[in-house]
């Protein structure tokens, strides 16, 4: 169990957490009864606070719990994560200021709202919105196994751990569903930039220390019976480029992150965040290698022990902190992790609120005030989160990176209507409905076939013995476009049949007259 002192850092720094959510509501004061205001923040974000903001999407539990999980477990596949954040900003730096412009123009809040505009589909955009408020449910659940990681670890020893640990996760919850609730996303403004503060310092700290005190040969030495960890199977090659490509495809499809590139007061204050958001990739390439140097440490990996081969990956992270650093940084280390969950689902619960009041609800209540629009999301932001709870159930928390990418899966499949939508409006809807159709069908027989009809475990699907496993993702995604392509051809072609008929039959007409 972690010292009274470092409880007492993590409760004072906690509490400075909540009060910068509340206060979070001063900056850039506006109306938070409109739902531009509350959804987006007015849009008045300046280049720092949109760098914080966004990077607050991505310094997640993803980052600091699923990886560094995964590598210890399995290897060298899972530094996939860092090609993948690479790759994945200079997508954003073409598409998100192409849609911030347009959405700025037109007054959107979501990417549905763009897809609706140009395809002039009430269908396809109600799917976009629905797949896109499920994509962020696994993601949501990623963050309260990561917050779940850092209870365990710290109230470890106690008889009645298990109360403790999910009071505490209840109490935070309700922290938080109240002040995104009340601010909207001006409540993660300042969280945000406090939530990476803490994490940046911590990473650099005990990387340092680690690297000074402990005995990283070891490490490698007692993995030495695991080629994967030093080296990239042949066979996992497939599986390795496709995962970090459609993961950098995914990641600004997400609503999340669409969310947070509108909240920018301009173009080119938003190109500038996105440029500089590549410094977040080294601080994710160390935490990657946390599951390689906690092997160096004997007492954390003693304790790792204690728990199920299934779950013990989760606390990787957290071990290595408790062992490496003194109590009182311990504290505020993980205080970092605790709010690394908290802050990036308060952002997905606000954009998965946007979705469901301006895409769904407001299609069958087109008369709905402002007001009322903006109390029914809020009210929504609250319930998404306590449903994503649920998820945490799907995979063995040691592979929770797998609730990631399963919601990668997911939003990929909207990629042809909103960022070829972004490029061409030629390409038909009923082809784009019928796509994301097919590419989700596709996802869900894939996911059973590669788990054998039993409970999911992998996002990975094997081919043959020379190719290997590749991302289900992409086969999905494939699928989609060939549906899309193919349906756009074929009503281009009857199309330009229906044009000539009418001529063909006129000219016939005046000829005979």
């Amino acid at each position: 169990m972690l010292s009274y002192l470092g409880i007492g850092v993590f409760l004072v720094l906690f509490a400075v957490f909540v009060f910068l959510g509340v206060y979070g509501r001063n900056y850039k004061r506006g109306d938070l009864k409109k739902m531009d205001e509350w959804s987006v923040g007015g849009r008045h974000f300046s280049v720092w606070v949109v760098w914080f903001l966004v990077g607050a999407d991505l310094y997640t539990a993803y980052t600091f719990i699923a990886i560094p999980s995964s590598v210890f477990a399995v290897g060298s596949i899972y530094f996939y994560a860092v090609p993948y954040v690479a790759l994945t900003f200079g997508i954003a730096m073409w598409a998100m200021p192409k849609l911030w412009k347009i959405s700025k123009e037109k007054g959107y809040v979501t990417g549905a709202d763009f897809i609706k505009g140009y395809s002039k589909s009430t269908l396809l955009s109600v799917l976009v919105a629905i797949v896109g408020i499920v994509a962020e449910l696994p993601y949501i659940a990623l963050q309260i196994v990561g917050m779940l990681s850092v209870l365990t670890v710290m109230f470890h020893g106690i008889s009645d751990i298990t109360i403790v640990t999910y009071l505490a996760l209840i109490i935070s919850f309700v922290i938080l569903a109240a002040f995104t609730f009340m601010n909207g996303l001006r409540g993660s403004t300042f969280t945000a930039i406090f939530k990476d503060a803490i994490i940046l310092l911590s990473v650099m700290v005990v990387v340092i220390i680690v690297v000074a005190h402990g005995d990283l040969s070891a490490a490698f030495t007692s993995l030495g019976t695991k080629t994967a960890y030093f080296h990239l199977l042949p066979i996992d090659f497939n599986a390795y480029w496709s995962l970090f490509l459609m993961s950098a495809l995914a990641l600004y499809l997400y609503p999340h992150a669409i969310t947070g590139s509108l909240s920018a007061k301009s173009r080119k204050v938003l190109r500038t965040s996105q440029s500089l958001l590549p410094l977040y990739g080294v601080g994710l390439a160390f935490l990657a290698l946390f599951g390689i140097m906690v092997y160096s440490n004997s007492s954390a990996m003693s304790f790792l022990a204690t728990f199920a081969t299934a779950s013990r990956g989760t606390y990787v992270v957290p071990a290595l902190i408790f062992y490496t650093l003194p109590s009182w940084l311990t504290g505020f280390a993980f205080l970092g992790i605790f709010i690394g969950g908290l802050v990036p689902a308060s952002i997905m619960a606000i954009s998965q609120a946007n979705l469901f009041t301006s895409n769904i609800v407001k299609e069958f209540k087109p008369d709905l005030n402002p007001a009322r629009e903006t109390v029914i999301a809020k009210i929504a932001s609250v319930v998404f989160i306590f449903i994503a709870v649920g998820f945490i159930f799907i995979f063995p928390l040691t592979f929770s990176v797998q609730l990631q990418l399963l919601g990668g899966i997911i939003i990929l499949q909207t990629l042809p209507s909103l960022f070829l939508g972004l490029v061409t409006t030629k390409l038909y809807k009923h082809s784009l409905t019928a796509g994301l159709l097919v590419g989700l069908g596709f996802a869900i027989y894939f996911m059973e076939v590669a788990n054998h009809f039993s409970t999911w475990k992998t996002t990975l699907i094997a081919t043959n013995s020379e190719l290997g496993p590749f991302f289900i993702g992409l086969f999905a995604l494939i699928a989609n476009l060939i549906v899309v392509g193919v349906g756009t051809l074929v009503y281009r072609y009857m199309s330009k049949g229906s044009q000539i008929a009418p001529k063909k039959e006129a000219s016939a007409n005046a000829q005979v007259k």
